[in-house]
């Protein structure tokens, strides 16, 4: 009798279950924030904190908001879109998921507009508005006011988007800061619409009142700059404490330095090329982004040093960046030898996709999520902390993704490998190299990888050729426990590097690749104690002058 009044319980409690429905979540725009209609990506946040507003709660670690995603075409004021237990989310799956309970909910429209390529194909992509390609704070975007709901099964939630993303006001000009902007014709023709590059410039002491004086230029590559994050014309805030407080003492350090004239006088030059797929296009060619490569090249940088009155000449230009950008200034370098006169990669990306972070790209068998045998699977890590412990693996990564934006549309870094280095899908958008539900690996897209973008794999192939034009120009640095496995990947670079010292191989390289003992990502090898920019401006200084031909004489500037 006891197991039957269990049994009978058990059925109810599961029967009650199934009856309630999923929380949902109606959302509508209101005709004040935008006539209509609009396609995009609807993200609806919900936060359990309340201290900052959700869309900026969105993170890797453990302590990020959910996020819920559907994409929206023609949606017009005052029609109901619904996030109910059908939409996906991250990292919890569904809305039936959610605990009962108080939440802090917020809805963001990343508004797309359509691109006509020169391809054929027509795409709807969020388009960079200034602001280096972020989701929950891109001009023009919607979004809703932030409120404290009660969440629980069976729970209607109205959300209402009133409020636009502001435009980014122009930053102006200053003595040592200057803006410069190119129309490029080749993106412009790429994208069907206008395309501009920018660029940030640090000028030298003196630059104004000598317009006689050409200068070398240090190309800074890297994630999308909003200005030049290591020069500061005021003294720290005297309310700044701990990290804060370091970055704005050291900012105003080197600008004293700056200013002083006790650096090497030359430019420093931040690029801005967001694509519609990330913030930074990585410098090179692609199927998908469009010919970055080439308007960098051949557009932005010959404009930007006749304006500036650059030395203009290859050994007096200098690549440099950290990250993507440590990808980007070794690739930079690698694809085009006889514009660039050296290279300093910083904790690049994946430089040989034998090790793109933990997943080998060449395996035929490999999946992008699990390391498996016959019997059993582990998840592949994608980043760590400094104590070894795994905050992020590659399905979490790609999932939250894939929420955020179908067809390669997260604006993530993920998304922008993809976008980078695939070839273009059937329906205009980057052909994934994995499926972003079960990791399998696209073996005709890791080809295309592999063939177009390995930079280790270009340099063996090609060593015969480049080799000779390369030699003193490459400088890695990496630590040896980075966070995101990019180490694996330089060990191979190296290994092919030094084999060059064999003469069947070609000329030895004759540059450096430089090893941080434990040290995480972003390992720069800068001597402990001194400053990252103003020690290797003085780096730059040196190589540039021993680069100088015969008779030049490089002394105004050192």
């Amino acid at each position: 009798m006891m197991i039957a009044l269990r049994s009978a319980t058990a059925f109810l409690l599961l029967s009650t279950a199934a009856a309630a429905a999923p929380p949902s979540f109606r959302i509508s725009y209101s005709p004040e924030a935008a006539p209509g209609p609009l396609d995009g990506r609807l993200i609806l946040i919900v936060a359990a904190d309340g201290g900052e507003e959700p869309r900026f709660q969105v993170g890797w670690d453990e302590d990020t908001a959910q996020i819920y995603g559907v994409d929206v075409e023609a949606w017009r004021p005052g029609v109901i879109v619904e996030i109910d237990g059908d939409v996906p989310g991250h990292p919890l799956d569904h809305t039936s998921e959610l605990d009962a309970g108080t939440y802090h909910v917020q809805a963001v429209l990343n508004v797309y507009e359509t691109f006509r390529r020169a391809d054929g194909h027509t795409v709807r992509l969020p388009a960079d508005d200034g602001e280096g390609q972020h989701w929950n704070r891109s001009p023009g975007n919607l979004y809703s006011v932030a409120r404290e709901e009660e969440v629980a099964p069976g729970s209607s939630i109205e959300v209402r988007l009133t409020k636009v993303v502001p435009p980014i006001e122009p930053v102006p000009d200053t003595r040592y800061v200057r803006h410069f902007t190119v129309r490029s014709e080749l993106l412009s023709a790429f994208w069907g619409a206008p395309v501009d590059l920018r660029a940030i410039v640090l000028v030298p002491e003196g630059y104004d009142e000598d317009p006689g004086a050409r200068y070398p230029v240090a190309y800074q590559q890297g994630h999308f700059p909003s200005g030049v994050s290591f020069f500061r014309e005021a003294p720290p805030d005297p309310d700044a404490e701990g990290d804060e407080r370091r970055w704005q003492s050291s900012s105003y350090e080197f600008y004293q330095h700056w200013a002083a004239g006790r650096l090497p006088r030359m430019l420093v030059v931040l690029t801005q090329h967001p694509t519609p797929y990330y913030d930074d296009s990585y410098g090179v060619d692609s199927a998908n982004t469009g010919p970055y490569g080439r308007a960098l090249t051949e557009e932005l940088y010959p404009a930007l040093e006749r304006e500036f009155r650059a030395i203009g000449e290859p050994w007096a230009r200098v690549l440099f960046g950290g990250s993507t950008g440590g990808w980007m200034s070794l690739a930079q370098q690698v694809f085009y030898p006889d514009f660039f006169g050296g290279t300093w990669a910083f904790c690049p990306d994946p430089v040989d996709f034998h090790a793109f972070q933990l997943l080998d790209v060449y395996d035929e068998n490999a999946n992008a999520f699990y390391d498996r045998g016959p019997f059993k699977q582990v998840e592949l890590p994608a980043a760590r902390a400094s104590d070894g412990r795994v905050f992020l693996t590659t399905r979490d990564f790609t999932m939250q993704e894939h929420v955020l934006g179908t067809s390669g549309r997260s604006g993530g870094q993920l998304d922008a490998f993809h976008a980078l280095f695939g070839p273009v899908g059937a329906n205009g958008y980057p052909e994934p190299l994995w499926d972003p539900l079960t990791g399998e690996v696209d073996r005709e897209v890791a080809r295309h990888w592999i063939e177009n973008y390995d930079l280790t794999a270009i340099l063996r192939r090609d060593w015969k050729t480049l080799g000779p034009r390369l030699v003193g120009k490459l400088h890695v640095t990496m630590g040896t426990k980075d966070t995101f496995y990019l180490d694996g990947a330089v060990r191979l670079l190296e290994e092919f590097l030094e084999g060059t010292r064999d003469p069947g191989k070609g000329p030895y390289y004759g540059g450096s690749v430089t090893w941080g003992d434990n040290e995480p990502h972003c390992y720069t090898g800068t001597p402990e104690g001194q400053d990252m920019m103003r020690y290797h401006l003085g780096v730059f200084a040196e190589h540039m002058a021993r680069m100088a031909p015969d008779g030049v004489d490089t002394s105004s500037w050192r």
